[in-house]
């Protein structure tokens, strides 16, 4: 929803745009999770959480990519343009959800 708002209503776009997107639900998803659970989430609870998230992103992705194609297919760059676009998503939120190092003592 943000990045409909922010594209169409602010006309704001690029790569700048879909990386503070990016982080913005990244950010909103760890601070969730440890607002929840009050701590940030295993490595199992990792992979579920942004598993999750990749994939429902990925059918949404495709059903644009679908409404794209329908009407003028991209070329090979706009395709590695659009996968560039998409794959921000799940790894912004694979570093914000990672888990702290530890100190050593």
């Amino acid at each position: 929803m943000l990045n409909l708002l922010l594209r169409s209503l602010v006309h704001l776009g690029g790569v700048l745009t879909t990386l503070l997107i990016a982080g913005a639900v990244a950010a909103g998803m760890a601070a969730w999770f440890r607002w929840q659970h009050g701590r940030k989430p295993l490595a199992r609870e990792r992979l579920r959480l942004l598993g999750i998230y990749a994939g429902v992103l990925a059918l949404l992705y495709l059903g644009l990519l679908g409404l794209m194609l329908h009407k003028d297919g991209p070329g090979p760059v706009g395709l590695l343009l659009f996968a560039a676009h998409y794959f921000c998503y799940p790894l912004l939120a694979w570093l914000l959800l990672a888990p702290q190092p530890r100190a050593k003592p």
